[in-house]
């Protein structure tokens, strides 16, 4: 089964990394989900939460703040001013 490759980062640090099944964001065009094959794609990140769902199905949730979205080759990177993992 394919899978994504997972990273999630802010100013000082990385937030989260992993696979991951299914990742949707809040871009500045919309919410976009990706799934594994997705073509390539870059967006601006609006403020909002990242969802990321785990291959063991349980889900992470992260706030990210500005930046940018890039997808590619079952590649996910968010690149955010703020992130933080929240509950």
């Amino acid at each position: 089964m394919a899978v994504l490759d997972v990273a999630v980062v802010s100013a000082e640090q990385e937030v989260w990394s992993g696979q991951a099944s299914r990742v949707v964001a809040r871009t500045t065009e919309g919410e976009i989900g990706i799934l594994p094959g997705h073509e390539p794609v870059m967006g601006l990140v609006a403020g909002g939460e990242v969802r990321i769902l785990r291959e063991d199905g349980t889900l992470v949730r992260a706030q990210a703040d500005g930046g940018f979205l890039s997808v590619a080759n079952d590649r996910v990177s968010v690149v955010a001013d703020a992130a933080e993992i929240v509950s």
